[in-house]
């Protein structure tokens, strides 16, 4: 199976439904964590530490703007976990296939 382990990360990085929220701010645009904080029932701290274990898992990075780091969706760990789910849909379409061919007379 392709990248496991960075796949088991992203799972286990989302299985909090607070970075599944942050995730999902990072996802609708880049921003800062005081931006990503607001509207949210924990400190920036907190978000700081969520974002910290978004981007080990790949999910997220970030880059300086000034004083602040803005943090954005990464596009080659979202693509890994992408990956690694389209296996199992690759092999469930060609299951289908088999099973529907099995069905068909042949000619």
């Amino acid at each position: 199976m392709a990248n496991v382990p960075a796949a088991l990360d992203s799972f286990a990085a989302l299985g909090d439904p607070t970075r599944r929220a942050i995730f999902a701010r990072v996802a609708a645009r880049p921003a800062a964590v005081g931006e990503l904080a607001r509207g949210l029932p924990v400190s920036r701290p907190a978000v700081s530490q969520h974002l910290k274990v978004l981007k080990e898992a790949g999910l997220v990075a970030d880059r300086p703007e000034g004083t602040r780091r803005v943090y954005y969706i990464d596009p080659d760990g979202l693509g890994a976990l992408r990956r690694w789910l389209d296996q199992f849909w690759d092999d469930a379409l060609l299951a289908f296939k088999s099973e529907l061919e099995k069905g068909e007379p042949r000619a």
